[in-house]
This record gives C-alpha cells, sequence and structure tokens, in this order.
C-alpha cells in the first residue's frame, strides 16, 4: 500500500478525522459510556475454557491483555493475528494512536500508521453465516434487529428461523463492536487490513459492520484503559508511548507459562442470572453491550 493509504489506515478510519460527522458521533459515545460490567464469579460447571490457539497473549509495560480470539467470525484475520504474534512481530511495538472513550490502536512496526507486515492484505470480513451449531443466546430488548451472544462476542443476526430458507442452513450475523472489541485497522479500501489492529475504550457502533471485528478483552481491560492517550488535536498519536513487549498465542507458550480463561456460558442458567441482574439495575439503558459475558483468568 502507499504510504498516504497507510496513514488514513493509521487513523483507523475517517471517523478520527476531525469535524468529520463520525468524529462527532464518536464523540457523542465517549460522552455517555456503558458503564464497567462488575467482576462476576463464575462457576466451573457453567463456564467453558477458550482454546489456547484462540487467546492472545499481549503483554505491555502496563500489565497484561488477554484477547479472546473468534475464527468463526473472521478466519482470515484471526490467523493473521495469530501468525504474527506467534513470528515475534510485534514484540516491541507501540500503541502509536490511542483516543480517549474510542480505541488504542497498534501494530505499525514503522509506529507512525504507515507500516504494516511483509503479508499481503486481509480482505474485509465485516460479516459472516452463523449455523445451529454456535454457541448462540438470543438477548431480547438489546437494540436494533435481533441480537444475541456468540461465544463471548456480542452480534447482530437474522432470526434462526431464516435458516431453514437457506440452501446452507445459516444466516447472516456480523460483530458488534461494543467496549474491549478487537478490531482490523485499515485504509479507506475496505480490504487493506494488515497487522495493525485496535482495540475499542467505549462502545463504537458506528463501526459495526464496516471494520472486521475479531475478538475481545476478556481479562485486562483495565490495562487497556491505562495506556497513554495522544491528544485530540493530534488525532490521538501518542508521544513516548506504551508498548507491547511480547505478544503470543497461548498456544506457543511453554505450558508452564500459559494463562487460561473461562467465559460464561450463555446457554447457562448461571448466565441468564446474570443478564437479568444487569437488565434490571440499567434499566432502559441495557444494551447488548451490557451482556457481554463474564470471563476470568484460572492459570498462566
Amino acid at each position: 500500500m502507499s504510504v498516504n493509504s497507510h496513514l488514513v489506515l493509521g487513523l483507523c478510519v475517517a471517523a478520527l478525522t476531525p469535524g468529520s460527522a463520525v468524529a462527532q458521533s464518536v464523540s457523542q459515545t465517549a460522552a455517555t459510556p456503558a458503564p464497567a460490567i462488575a467482576a462476576t464469579p463464575i462457576p466451573t460447571d457453567a463456564s467453558w475454557t477458550v482454546a489456547p490457539e484462540n487467546l492472545l497473549v499481549i503483554d505491555t509495560n502496563k500489565g497484561r491483555i488477554l484477547v479472546g480470539l473468534d475464527p468463526r467470525l473472521a478466519p482470515q484475520s484471526v490467523e493473521r493475528i495469530r501468525t504474527l504474534a506467534d513470528r515475534g512481530f510485534y514484540d516491541g511495538l507501540a500503541w502509536h494512536r490511542v483516543m480517549a472513550g474510542f480505541m488504542a490502536q497498534t501494530g505499525d512496526p514503522l509506529g507512525t500508521g504507515a507500516g504494516s507486515s511483509d503479508l499481503p492484505d486481509v480482505p474485509g470480513e465485516f460479516q459472516f453465516r452463523r449455523g445451529r451449531d454456535a454457541r448462540f443466546a438470543t438477548v431480547a430488548e438489546s437494540g436494533a434487529g435481533t441480537r444475541g451472544i456468540m461465544g463471548f462476542m456480542p452480534l447482530q443476526t437474522q432470526p434462526d428461523a431464516q435458516m431453514m430458507f437457506n440452501a446452507d442452513g445459516r444466516t447472516d450475523a456480523f460483530g458488534l463492536f461494543c467496549t474491549g472489541i478487537a478490531g482490523m485497522a485499515r485504509n479507506t479500501d475496505p480490504n487493506s487490513a494488515n497487522s495493525q489492529f485496535f482495540l475499542t475504550l467505549a462502545e463504537s457502533a458506528n463501526l459495526n459492520g464496516t471494520y472486521t471485528p475479531f475478538g475481545r478483552v476478556l481479562v485486562g481491560q483495565e490495562v487497556v484503559a491505562a495506556l497513554k492517550v495522544g491528544p485530540e488535536a493530534a488525532n490521538g498519536r501518542v508521544t513516548d508511548p506504551d508498548v507491547m513487549t511480547r505478544v503470543r498465542t497461548a498456544a506457543a507458550m511453554p505450558e508452564a507459562e500459559r494463562p487460561s480463561v473461562r467465559v460464561m456460558d450463555v446457554a447457562n442458567p448461571a448466565y441468564v442470572a446474570v443478564l437479568a441482574e444487569r437488565r434490571a439495575a440499567r434499566g432502559t439503558r441495557f444494551t447488548i453491550c451490557d451482556a457481554l459475558p463474564p470471563a476470568e483468568m484460572v492459570g498462566g
């Protein structure tokens, strides 16, 4: 890609361009962020364990971030992140752009927003085909359309009843950008993602359906929130930024060092109870982003 196109990618969308309509909507979102979801104890019999190859371990100078990867939403993007992480590509790279109330971006070897890996670009994976085999729970009255949770990811989708009319027995779905969602950065070309990615600091609905979500921060969102923020006038570009000291999939780490994360099963009555508590607390402000299942680290 050209340097100019990478500079746009570094901005992680027109959404970061001062004065744009989308930038205003991001600002509005940041003004009323969803409250932090309190830690919830997870009974062993009400959870499932994230596979080591689907757990991205990001060590930073501020602490550890554990990101669950979901290849069902974005198989090519997940494979790219795994490949680069286990190659050591991300080690030492900066969080070069961090915008308060929006997102923290990294993955650029140049640290300017203009860099990428030596691998080909990855096409946009903005939606996928959801089957009945997915661990999915509909969350009623949580936003427009049919919304719910698949594993640990928030989705908008067509209802299951639509599957019987489709030859593949599946239906369209796409991930939603709640707080803590991991997404692929790109330029104005929807098929230009490469190595850069971002973690959201607030619900960012303006990215839904136009950027590729590939996972979710399961442990360490407080570390993401503690990363050094860049000034708004500089579009979040950070001077003397925080860095990723080491990034690997858990599968690539020595077993003795390997962390493990359990996620509350959305099909379990324990999750139904948690959901009812959150809905009661939020009232009419309840959205799908309040329905994210709890997760906890149990090893490593």
